[in-house]
């Protein structure tokens, strides 16, 4: 059950100078957006989000930041190079609502692309907010105006798009419109911005966190929230903002392989 399937490398795309989107022909049946595969380059493993599910080419799609040694070994592959995945894991997001907004943040706008592509694909409007330090570095932003999904730009240089972060702009936009819901992923640090702001509004919103995780089912434990204990790999990555007023840590610390903490 938890053994990887050996894919081929179907399509890259060069997404940014950092960022690759990679293609494999992978059944997205019970693929959900919100979910994430590990991935295995057959020296080492790392979770990663689904960014792409197409139920009609019977494909998904992972979205890799080029972040260190592991990340630079897959962005040096080619097409018909081999991976191993499993998956998918998780708790992914749940569309509730009419109206929603997504906020991403970086390589966060991953598992945002395929929620709100998926959303919108069942007659629900979405409107995204993609973050990211410059223009050249944002995420996804043709693709989702190609599915009629309103998509606004925030660099925090000011290179295009509003000139500040994401959660200065949301709370410009939730001035003037009105939501059901909202998603977000990203640094935890915006993230926690975006809380503040739905917890203020009374506005029921959805969180993609990012945990150290070893199994990716469960079994070690790695990637617990402290003082609830939830896994962030089963009963997560997608919280309810009911469930993050509960987790403590949120916004203040995570830990890396060896369990020390690090402040946010």
């Amino acid at each position: 059950m938890h053994s990887p399937q050996i894919v081929e490398i179907k399509k890259i795309i060069n997404e940014t100078k950092t960022v690759k989107t990679f293609i494999f022909d992978f059944p997205p049946k019970n693929v959900k957006p919100g979910q994430f595969m590990m991935v295995w380059n057959f020296e080492d493993e790392k979770p990663m989000s689904i960014s792409i599910i197409d139920t009609i080419k019977d494909e998904i799609g992972i979205s890799i930041r080029k972040v260190g040694p592991f990340t630079e070994a897959i962005h040096s592959l080619q097409v018909g190079d081999k991976l191993g995945l499993r998956g998918p894991y998780g708790h992914g997001f749940e569309i509730k609502g009419s109206k929603i907004l997504a906020v991403g943040g970086g390589i966060g706008m991953a598992p945002l692309a395929a929620f709100a592509t998926d959303a919108r694909s069942k007659g629900v409007t979405v409107d995204v907010i993609s973050a990211a330090t410059t223009k050249d570095e944002l995420l996804f932003m043709n693709s989702l105006k190609s599915t009629d999904i309103t998509a606004y730009a925030c660099t925090d240089d000011g290179s295009f798009g509003f000139c500040g972060f994401a959660t200065e702009f949301m709370e410009k936009i939730l001035q003037e419109n009105d939501y059901d819901h909202v998603v977000t992923c990203g640094p935890e640090i915006m993230m926690k911005g975006v809380f503040d702001i739905i917890d203020k509004l009374k506005i029921p919103a959805q969180f993609s966190f990012e945990r150290y995780m070893k199994c990716g089912f469960g079994l070690c434990g790695q990637c617990c929230v402290d003082n609830v204990g939830w896994r962030v790999c089963v009963e997560g990555p997608v919280f309810s903002s009911d469930d993050v007023r509960l987790i403590s840590e949120f916004g203040k610390y995570k830990r890396d392989a060896s369990g020390i903490k690090h402040k946010i």
